[in-house]
């Protein structure tokens, strides 16, 4: 069961990693003309997106190398969109111009972090307990 979970979190990770690379970095460069199909895109929301993009791709890495310490690199990027969500809070109430889809997509990606940094805790306990005590 570890190892499928592994599997499919590595997986998600990829993908999702992955889009958030190529949709970030299409915004900063413009490419495809994305950056205007975005409308009021928060520049420091763009850049943690790209930063946990690449946090994504590291621990799908760790993953499939069978490590089973990914939970660390995402509490690092969970903590990190936590802090840009509360500062993106405080640029809108501010009279920070942004669109309302950056907030559900700002809580849709801390849900979705938290929940693989859950899921690597669970696998980084559970591989704990199988490991031989060293002497």
């Amino acid at each position: 069961m570890i190892k499928a979970l592994k599997i499919i979190q590595s997986l998600l990770l990829t993908g999702f990693g992955a889009l958030s690379v190529f949709m970030t970095l299409s915004i900063i460069f413009d490419w495809f003309g994305i950056r205007e199909k975005e409308g009021n895109y928060v520049l420091f929301i763009v850049y943690t997106n790209l930063v946990c993009g690449l946090i994504y791709l590291y621990a799908a890495y760790i993953n499939w190398k069978k490590q089973s310490n990914s939970f660390y690199v995402l509490a690092v990027a969970t903590g990190l969109l936590i802090i840009a969500f509360i500062t993106l809070q405080v640029y809108a109430s501010n009279g920070g111009i942004h669109e309302a889809k950056t907030i559900k997509a700002m809580i849709f990606r801390i849900i979705f972090t938290a929940s693989l940094a859950a899921i690597s805790f669970f696998i980084l306990k559970k591989s704990n307990q199988h490991k031989p005590l060293k002497q």
